[in-house]
């Protein structure tokens, strides 16, 4: 009696369970609810923490990106987003060596706000920045091990960011006390805002991580 052939070996997948870190590129497209966009390269560092339970993998992370992306909102303060952090959740599925998963959490996203104007009669004073953006995010990717503790991500995210208006104190400078912005009751002065803004980001990145 001849045995049966052994069966093949069950196939073997990664075990997502631990600690990694790495760099990510991309691209940053910028829109906002007062006017303009611009589309910019973004990148940066992120580290974060999965636990494998079997088919599914859980899992939290921290990033921290830089971009240079403007929405030029004339006569109003331009306003350029540096930099963006985020802390976020994940949740994914095993595919071999492969990893499908969806994400999202907090998003803080540092601006600068750039007045210009041509009057060269009044004088203007920036007393409030209005440069912190508050907000959440959320996405998903895939992630491919490629052996010896190195994957390879790809990601797409929307983060949604709510911005308070810097306010421009508009003084009399050199312009008469008839000028229109120190008439009374406002004769130190007018106070001009952007308006709250909330800005969306789309982005799309690859990554290079190294998991310990």
């Amino acid at each position: 009696v001849v045995a049966p052939p052994p069966p093949p070996p069950a196939a073997v997948t990664p075990n997502w369970t631990g600690l990694y870190g790495g760099a990510q590129l991309g691209y940053n497209n910028l829109d906002s609810n007062i006017s303009g966009g611009d589309d910019a390269v973004i990148g940066g560092l992120f580290v974060g923490y999965d636990y494998d339970f079997g088919d599914f993998v859980l899992g939290s992370s921290i990033d921290y990106d830089f971009t240079d992306a403007e929405v030029s909102t004339a006569p109003n303060p331009q306003v350029d987003l540096e930099n963006i952090f985020r802390a976020k959740l994940r949740a994914g599925y095993k595919l071999g060596n492969g990893l499908i998963y969806g994400t999202g959490g907090y998003a803080y996203g540092k601006f600068d706000n750039k007045f210009r104007t041509s009057n060269q009669a009044n004088s203007f004073s920036q007393n409030s920045e209005g440069d912190d953006g508050d907000g959440w995010q959320a996405g998903g990717g895939v992630e491919y091990a490629l052996g010896r503790g190195l994957t390879f991500t790809g990601e797409y995210l929307y983060t949604s960011l709510d911005v308070d208006s810097p306010v421009v104190r508009v003084g009399q400078g050199t312009a008469p006390a008839t000028n229109p912005f120190v008439l009374a009751p406002n004769t130190t002065g007018t106070d001009i805002t952007r308006g709250n803004g909330k800005f969306g980001t789309h982005m799309f990145r690859v990554g290079m991580n190294y998991r310990f």
